[in-house]
């Protein structure tokens, strides 16, 4: 209860950037709230997937391989689900698959710009905090001249500020390292996805045409 309750003091000591500051920390929480649980929604075994569609594909089994895909909630089984639904209609496949890929990595990436303008704008704002409380302290020689300790104890009330800056700052950099290395592995895992699918039914889809044409 003690230290909650210096924790607040501190707090209101900091000035009024610290509401700024605080409500920084809060943007952080929540975009890591969400996005873990939409990566979580978006992630899978892709190794454990590919083995199952590889077969799927070699003995060109598209219904069961669309099968597995609509089992397979996560970005590479929608983006496999694409390339399959493009294969049958005939459509562009690599068009329509590195479109898909290209919206699934945007919708990934959403919100993690936020956590990078947070890294760099929480330190500003603490020593924004940190000067005007300078300034302010510095004035008591207006009204308190030849008290140096209320001006030390008025340095020390603004550093709070910076300090705080500095913490959200760091806990924001945690948070966008964490997503970007789980961005980088969902985007690889696209990308063995589709090089896959066009490996496996392109070959396949120009050798069906050549044979409708002769036909």
């Amino acid at each position: 209860m003690d230290f909650l309750l210096q924790c607040i003091s501190l707090f209101y000591k900091g000035g009024p950037v610290m509401y700024v500051i605080a409500a920084c920390s809060f943007v952080v929480v929540a975009i890591s709230v969400e996005r873990f649980i939409y990566f979580r929604q978006m992630s899978t075994d892709a190794q454990l997937f590919i083995n199952k569609l590889q077969p799927l594909l070699e003995r060109m089994k598209i219904a069961e391989a669309q099968q597995l895909c609509e089992h397979t909630p996560a970005v590479i089984g929608r983006l496999a689900a694409e390339g399959l639904e493009a294969y049958q209609k005939e459509s562009n496949l690599e068009v329509i698959m590195e479109g898909t890929a290209a919206l699934s990595a945007a919708r990934l990436r959403e919100y993690l710009n936020y956590l990078s303008s947070i890294v760099t704008l929480s330190p500003l704002l603490g020593l924004l905090g940190t000067v005007i409380g300078m300034i302010n302290s510095f004035s008591v020689f207006n009204v308190k001249n030849g008290q140096p300790m209320a001006i030390t104890g008025g340095i020390g009330e603004a550093l709070v500020a910076t300090a705080t800056g500095l913490m959200v700052a760091i806990m924001a950099l945690v948070v966008h390292t964490y997503f970007t290395h789980r961005l980088d592995q969902l985007i690889t895992d696209m990308e063995q996805v589709y090089t896959l699918i066009i490996t496996r039914l392109a070959g396949n889809k120009k050798t069906r045409r050549e044979n409708h044409e002769i036909a």
